[in-house]
């Protein structure tokens, strides 16, 4: 049986790459992408079951590049799990409005992965 993809956009480096290896732990093959302005493109490539964006203050594009997740046909039905940092509450309203299916704390993400994965596959 082929593993699911899970498709990640970060630009830190922590944690980023500690939930890439989360995500292998768990299972999951993991494409990576660091440019915002790819992601819809990469998504609509790589057919990916979840994706994960790291969202970072001073960084509007990667909000934008969510709402073109949500806009476009073939990647419209992803859903989507933000992380931030723990008192970024403006991006995380920001996220939401943008499509997030769901935005946690960068704290938060690597100790219960498991069961945001299965709540934003829930969602949606």
């Amino acid at each position: 049986m082929t593993r699911p993809l899970a498709l990640v956009l970060y630009g830190k480096l922590l944690p980023g790459s500690q939930l890439v290896n989360r995500l292998e732990d768990l299972d999951y093959r993991v494409q990576t992408v660091s440019d915002p302005a790819l992601l819809v493109a990469c998504a609509e490539q790589v057919k990916p079951l979840v994706v994960l964006a790291q969202l970072e203050l001073g960084r509007p594009e990667i909000c934008s590049a969510l709402a073109s997740l949500r806009q476009s046909s073939s990647t419209a039905h992803l859903p989507v799990i933000g992380f931030v940092e723990e008192n970024a509450d403006s991006l995380r309203e920001a996220a939401r409005s943008a499509g997030a299916s769901l935005v946690v704390s960068e704290g938060a993400i690597l100790a219960h992965l498991s069961q945001f994965l299965e709540e934003a596959l829930r969602l949606d």
